[in-house]
């Protein structure tokens, strides 16, 4: 799925040269509607796919994403097991309306990750390093 298949207000509309000149542009993509981002694909770099977003969570102290909760597909045998990635750890790709996400299949094995009905502390700053760490995003 990809945030215009969730764009139930029709605000990336259509755009380009076969959209024609009356093409309404929209605020995309520097800026999205959080509802159209949950359920979008998350590859890797070499193109394969390893899951979607599952929630977006918000600082409600400084205003921005966080995090974006993703499940990974079940080639890893993890069951419901969710995992919090840091958003700067994410890249929209407009070209194929899709998260990207560095990191290894083999890697996600063993990434921290926890069940849906116990989640972490998110604002635990000990936490926060070590989800940062693991996927090499800044703060």
């Amino acid at each position: 799925m990809n945030y215009e298949d969730n764009d139930t207000f029709g605000m990336y509309g259509v755009s380009g040269a076969a959209a024609g000149p009356s093409a309404k542009k929209g605020p995309g993509p520097e800026l999205m509607g959080a509802h159209t981002l949950v359920g979008n694909d998350v590859y890797n770099l070499k193109g394969e796919d390893i899951g979607d977003i599952k929630e977006i969570m918000l600082d409600m102290r400084s205003g921005r994403v966080s995090y974006a909760v993703l499940s990974f597909e079940p080639f890893l045998s993890m069951g419901a097991k969710l995992f919090a990635v840091p958003w700067n750890a994410l890249t929209l790709d407009t070209k194929n309306k899709r998260f990207t996400l560095n990191v290894e299949k083999d890697r996600l094995k063993d990434a921290p990750g926890f069940d849906k009905s116990n989640w972490p502390n998110m604002a635990d700053q000990s936490w926060q390093k070590e989800i940062r760490a693991y996927y090499g995003a800044a703060e």
